[in-house]
């Protein structure tokens, strides 16, 4: 069975120092690399938050809060500090991450008009990222998923995943919640494990 590992958004703005770090972001990353070093991936897959300035889930572009949201495009949208604008430093993979076994990067969040915290499609599931395409036509059927945020873009790529028939598993060493909400990791694990994920370690 063939197997890939994504990694999810590891970005200077998600962690320490960042523009929306995630509390103990930098810790995953040699989890991370360890799994590199340690396994036999037949893919491993880079998901980048690539956010167009103007972009409509950026406080700072609706005259809002953050933490506040709205209805964009008929979903809720909660308000992002500026992040991961396309070209700057923080949307650059921080620089202890390992890449140098990275077979392919999907960029998401790329349509000014919808944010897309998954992997494989934009949060109203109009567009997918090509990621789906990708693992199918290299056969692979397992996933492995670790990186940030766990209760964001972490959890809809491990949901996305399963809904696209893989055998998912996510690292829970790998990942970190943002945790808006205390209880939104924790949640967002039950979640997952209710759709079928499988939590490792």
């Amino acid at each position: 069975m063939k197997k890939a590992l994504i990694i999810v958004d590891v970005q200077n703005d998600f962690c320490e120092g960042g523009a929306l770090a995630v509390p103990e972001a930098n810790e995953v990353i040699p989890y991370i690399n360890a799994l590199m070093e340690e396994n036999e991936y037949d893919q491993i897959v880079l998901t980048q938050d690539w956010h167009p300035a103007n972009h409509k889930s950026f406080a700072s572009n609706n005259g809002k809060n953050v933490g506040e949201s709205i209805i964009l495009n008929g979903v809720p949208q909660f308000m992002w500090p500026d992040h991961c604008i396309q070209g700057t430093f923080g949307a650059e993979f921080h620089k202890d991450l390992n890449r140098d076994k990275v077979t392919h990067i999907i960029q998401k969040g790329k349509n000014t008009e919808i944010d897309s915290y998954s992997g494989f499609q934009d949060n109203n599931h109009f567009m997918k990222t090509g990621l789906d395409d990708f693992l199918k036509y290299h056969d692979i059927q397992l996933l492995e998923i670790v990186g940030l945020a766990m209760d964001y873009c972490v959890k809809f790529t491990c949901l996305d995943a399963v809904a696209n028939g893989y055998i998912t598993c996510l690292h829970f060493n790998g990942t970190r919640a943002v945790n808006v909400k205390p209880d939104n990791g924790r949640d967002a694990i039950y979640e997952m494990i209710q759709k079928g994920v499988t939590v490792l370690g």
